[in-house]
């Protein structure tokens, strides 16, 4: 298996395949828009901003599993995201990232990556970097801002 063979739906419910993102480099962010990283959001549409039109895209998959920190529906967090941020990379539906509805791509994340607690994820903005060819290239800690990634990311692009 690899990334591209998983599908992942979109805030309104569809079916959207991986293999949509092939070539491209990812950064794939399970985000809460109650956090204390939430602010991280501004990082994420900045290194969106600079980098896109060269390859990188961030897909951002909010995720209530801690604390309750996005309880909103997936159109508030869309809303809540443009209004407060500006976002404008892709958002996908809720999700969770650990226990027994883990979504599969997010398994297959941490079977590639493991962090201080093995697969499991320990939070909100825990982040995956993706190659132009689908391997994981690393993982980062939520405490981890995603200008201190801009590096390796301009590296893979």
């Amino acid at each position: 298996m690899s990334i591209y063979d998983y599908s992942v739906k979109d805030m309104k419910g569809n079916d959207v395949s991986m293999e949509e993102y092939r070539g491209k480099v990812l950064l794939i962010v399970n985000t809460a828009t109650g956090c204390g990283f939430t602010p991280q959001y501004d990082g994420l549409q900045k290194l969106y901003e600079t980098y896109q039109e060269k390859g990188l895209e961030i897909l951002d998959f909010p995720c209530n599993q801690f604390a309750n920190q996005a309880p909103g529906t997936n159109e508030e967090i869309v809303t809540f995201c443009k209004g407060r941020f500006g976002v404008t990379f892709r958002q996908f539906a809720k999700i969770d990232v650990n226990g027994s509805d883990a979504i599969p791509l997010y398994e297959y994340l941490k079977e590639q990556k493991h962090g201080v607690l093995g697969r499991k994820i320990k939070w909100n903005f825990t982040k995956f970097l993706v190659d132009r060819v689908g391997n994981v290239v690393e993982r980062y800690a939520p405490t981890v801002k995603p200008e201190d990634i801009e590096g390796k990311i301009k590296e893979l692009l």
